[in-house]
């Protein structure tokens, strides 16, 4: 039986104490679901009152464009060497460390241009959670070992392998691509870092199934 969601809240909230700010990871392959759950629980938990808890997605932290044709990698856009991976962790150990009195501002991502959006996102002192999302919370390798520990629990989401991919091949076409090049692109880029995710699972914290949104 998997858990409610009213669980997942729970535990949410049981991870900030004596007002220390904490930092939740919400893992998974691409097209598993993991913005959804972030959303869901952010909107939920900021739902008691005044918002304390704060979304910062990983995907802010893509490599532009430009940067990948430099780099001979623009084919390979996902995959994690496409990544700021060593700024992505240094922004969340600023956030844990809290030296900052004021807003602090994290990129965000613009889906429709595929392109990342400096100072997108703010986070404010009041922020006691802060709840961020992305494909590689628990790779082992490379700067990626100093993301997994800024963070105070890692959630990995799971979806049925088929639905996965139709999901992802359906944003694909949602954000411009034909439905040959949507499905093309899935299977040579998205899937072998879908394999590459899919092998951090045990790493988790916590398994979060699909169905589980469906109690909220």
């Amino acid at each position: 039986m998997q858990p409610p969601f009213d669980d997942l809240l729970r535990r949410a909230r049981s991870l900030v104490r004596g007002g220390r700010r904490a930092v939740l990871g919400i893992a998974g392959s691409p097209g598993a679901g993991k913005t959804t759950l972030a959303e869901t629980l952010v909107r939920s938990l900021n739902a008691d009152g005044e918002p304390w808890v704060a979304q910062v997605p990983m995907d802010g932290f893509h490599l532009a464009d430009v940067e990948l044709d430099r780099l001979g990698l623009r084919d390979r856009k996902g995959a994690p060497a496409t990544f700021d991976a060593a700024g992505y962790a240094a922004l969340l150990g600023r956030l844990r460390a809290e030296e900052d009195d004021d807003v602090v501002y994290a990129p965000g991502f613009e889906r429709v241009l595929e392109q990342p959006l400096a100072g997108a996102v703010p986070v404010p002192p009041s922020a006691r959670l802060v709840v961020t999302e992305g494909n590689y919370l628990l790779l082992g390798t490379g700067a990626w070992v100093r993301v997994r520990g800024q963070l105070d629990e890692v959630w990995f989401c799971e979806l049925d392998e088929a639905e996965r991919i139709r999901r992802l091949v359906a944003r694909h076409e949602e954000f411009g691509k034909g439905h040959d090049e949507a499905v093309a692109w899935v299977l040579r880029s998205d899937q072998p870092n879908a394999d590459l995710v899919a092998a951090t699972r045990e790493r988790a914290d916590l398994i979060v199934p699909a169905g589980v949104l469906d109690t909220v």
